[in-house]
């Protein structure tokens, strides 16, 4: 997507599409004004209440601008930023299904907006772009006629060119905040991808070579263990999970390391079930297809780690990902099995459908051990307990530093990607004792999000600025519960942000 920032007057802005943007008080005291100036029929009032995300086309009334269409934007009554993204995120929906390929926003009044929102300029430009990038996104590489699933064929064309009009002072925070949008919205986009491809076009070996071509591209390095090495390691939680699986595991390293002074080494351990039929203990087959997602933690850390790499961030970041699928083959393990993991714990299987947790458990102990980091945080979709808890809209998070825990949660807030503390206590522990090994990888049916929690603390050896996000529901959409169903990209922009807040 082509970004420009333009101080031209609005008369004069070409575009297919041009958006003027309505808080419900601002359409009541300027709207017959704005709208006059552009020629529209005040009519238009009777039905359009600038609710937040609401948009209106209007056709062949713009007699004073040079724009073939004007999108009447709704921005509700109090402004938020979440009000403005979704916005963005509608405004571009529209257009994509219009087949509209150049669009322009008058934000003419984002300054004033700023003031409202107690949001930068620069904050409120990067999150309108990264808006627009989540609005325009469809997954249709797979259909007839463009299939392809090396990135290289034909795909849908999307927003080509968004165009923003500014007064003159607010030009170097607008371009600046574009940029940021328009790494945090592409990295969104392929970690969507990611998700999006079902299991018989993504295995792990696939994650690998993502990686590699990202790392390649953006300037970080890239370390692939196949097999051999995985087992030359001893990571027996990666390796139990694949047993059942045609197609070899892998643990990829991404390791971004900044020029100059480097503020922290931060370690994001992302899960990478390239889909989990939940092994002997096998999942009902209702809506089993969305298992691709299992993945997602691994597709958000990956892309966080070049949204961060592009944007040159001052921290010497380390992205785990343990990758394989779960199934129930006839060398699966079994419940009742006793692996010996990386760290050496030993763990009891009690339900193979709990493997998450165990492919983490060795890329913790590992990361951990290996590179020192001063803080870690692993993000994954690990227990469907996390939805029943707290929908589809918002994930779960725990933590063993409060400060940690505020910057995860006020990151949350600032980037729209919600989320929720939830109990570390020791009394949940009690739950995963085993009577044959030292842990059991499941406590029952009860607080189940908490308890997968406490297991993954067992391998962090003490570490004392750790987090841990469940992801389970805001991943991924199912079918019916939007517009466009499928991989969310929710992550990357959270861990950005929570990045961000750790060189601050």
């Amino acid at each position: 997507m082509k970004i420009t920032v333009t101080t031209s007057d609005l008369a004069c802005v070409e575009s297919a599409l041009l958006a003027l943007p309505f808080s419900s008080s601002e359409l009541k005291k300027e709207g017959t004004t704005r709208l006059a100036a552009f020629g529209i029929e005040l009519q238009v009032l009777h039905d359009f209440k600038a609710d937040a995300g609401e948009v209106a086309v209007l056709y062949g009334q713009n007699a004073n601008g040079s724009a073939l269409r004007i999108a009447l934007l709704g921005l509700g009554e109090s402004v938020t930023l979440d009000d403005w993204r979704k916005a963005a995120r509608s405004f571009a929906s529209r257009a994509v299904d219009m087949k509209i390929e150049d669009i322009a926003l008058d934000c003419s009044g984002i300054e004033a907006l700023a003031v409202t929102t107690g949001h930068c300029v620069a904050t409120l430009a990067a999150a309108f772009v990264e808006g627009c990038y989540g609005g325009s996104y469809r997954f249709d590489r797979l259909k007839s006629g463009k299939l392809d699933t090396k990135g290289s064929g034909e795909k849908s064309k999307g927003i080509a060119e968004l165009l923003l009009r500014v007064n003159i002072g607010a030009v170097e925070e607008c371009e600046k905040g574009a940029a940021e949008g328009r790494v945090v919205g592409s990295c969104q986009q392929m970690a969507r991808d990611l998700v999006n491809l079902p299991g018989n076009y993504l295995q792990a070996v696939d994650i690998a070579t993502a990686a590699e071509g990202s790392g390649k591209l953006y300037g970080y390095d890239v370390t692939v263990f196949h097999k051999k090495e995985i087992e030359s390691l001893g990571m027996g939680g990666l390796l139990a999970v694949n047993k059942g699986s045609h197609h070899p595991p892998a643990f990829i390293i991404l390791d971004y390391k900044p020029q100059g002074k480097v503020e922290k080494v931060v370690a994001l351990v992302g899960k990478g079930v390239t889909f989990d039929s939940g092994g002997i203990s096998l999942k009902p087959s209702e809506n089993m297809g969305e298992m691709k997602s299992d993945m997602s933690g691994a597709a958000s850390v990956l892309g966080a780690v070049e949204a961060a790499a592009r944007l040159r961030l001052p921290l010497h970041i380390v992205g785990l990902i343990p990758a394989t699928d779960n199934m129930p083959g006839a060398t699966a393990q079994q419940p009742g099995d006793v692996i010996t993991t990386y760290s050496g714990i030993t763990v009891e299987v009690g339900n193979t459908d709990a493997e998450g947790r165990l492919i983490l458990a060795d890329a913790l102990s590992y990361g951990k051990e290996k590179f020192e980091p001063d803080v870690i945080i692993d993000i994954a979709t690990l227990t469907g307990a996390c939805i029943v808890a707290l929908g589809y809209a918002v994930a779960g998070f725990f933590s063993n530093n409060d400060k940690l825990a505020d910057d995860i949660f006020q990151a949350g807030q600032q980037s729209g990607e919600k989320v929720w503390r939830l109990p570390l206590w020791d009394l949940y522990a009690e739950q995963i004792k085993s009577e044959v090994a030292d842990v059991n990888n499941t406590g029952g049916r009860g607080a189940g999000t908490v308890t997968a929690a406490k297991f993954l603390e067992k391998f962090i050896d003490g570490h004392t600025n750790w987090a841990h996000i469940d992801i389970a529901g805001p991943s991924f959409s199912p079918k019916g519960t939007g517009k466009v169903n499928g991989g969310t990209g929710f992550g990357v922009s959270l861990l950005l942000e929570v990045l961000k807040k750790l060189v601050e």
